[in-house]
């Protein structure tokens, strides 16, 4: 069997895999009808081959220092992934993300609130009835006072099993560092989230 044959296979498998991942509006309505309130957003960078030339500038991440690719997803309370964005350069900002996919709209549609880090800051405006909490960011002008800090606290507390989600995900050493074409990483990483709760709920 050539090398070729089995290439063409593995691509026709993760791209049936891929489309068995749930949409962003689907998901959120999935939740909601199982009586879910909120969900937790986070982002995460996928390691890659560093590549010569101009066009991979965009993967460096400055805050990682290192090439890559940002991914957001999003989890329910339990920290089971139920959604994960295409894949973007590694040094999109997390609000950038989250606006091109829409997720502030589908989260208003779908009746459910977020649980975010600071990175999310700014994303959700409105300040009668914000859908995206993030917690409070201190500066070299405004320090945190004691109920602040309690906040944020239990915030964490919060979103602490999106992390377990993401841990989940990046148990398969293939993301370990990404060697394949970035335009082929969305399908590989939808591919593997559809595997990821396979795994997790049999």
């Amino acid at each position: 069997m050539s090398e070729s044959t089995v290439r063409r296979w593995r691509d026709e498998l993760i791209g049936l895999l891929a489309v068995q991942a749930p949409r962003l509006d689907r998901a959120l309505k999935k939740i909601a009808r199982q009586g879910g309130e909120v969900v937790l957003i986070d982002r995460t960078l996928i390691p890659t081959q560093r590549r010569t030339g101009k066009a991979d500038r965009r993967n460096y991440s400055g805050k990682h220092r290192t090439q890559g690719l940002h991914f957001l997803a999003l989890t329910d309370e339990r920290g089971r992934l139920v959604w994960i964005s295409a894949a973007r350069p590694g040094r999109t900002h997390d609000n950038t993300a989250a606006r091109h996919d829409h997720v502030l709209v589908h989260l208003r549609a779908a009746g459910l609130g977020a649980l975010a880090d600071l990175g999310f800051c700014g994303l959700d405006n409105d300040v009668r009835d914000p859908v995206i909490v993030t917690g409070f960011h201190a500066s070299r002008t405004h320090k945190l006072t004691a109920g602040e800090k309690d906040a944020n606290r239990v915030l964490a507390i919060g979103r602490a099993p999106v992390e377990h989600g993401f841990a989940h995900l990046k148990n398969w050493r293939i993301l370990a560092k990404l060697r394949i074409d970035p335009a082929r990483a969305t399908q590989l990483l939808r591919a593997l989230l559809v595997l990821t709760n396979l795994e997790i709920n049999r």
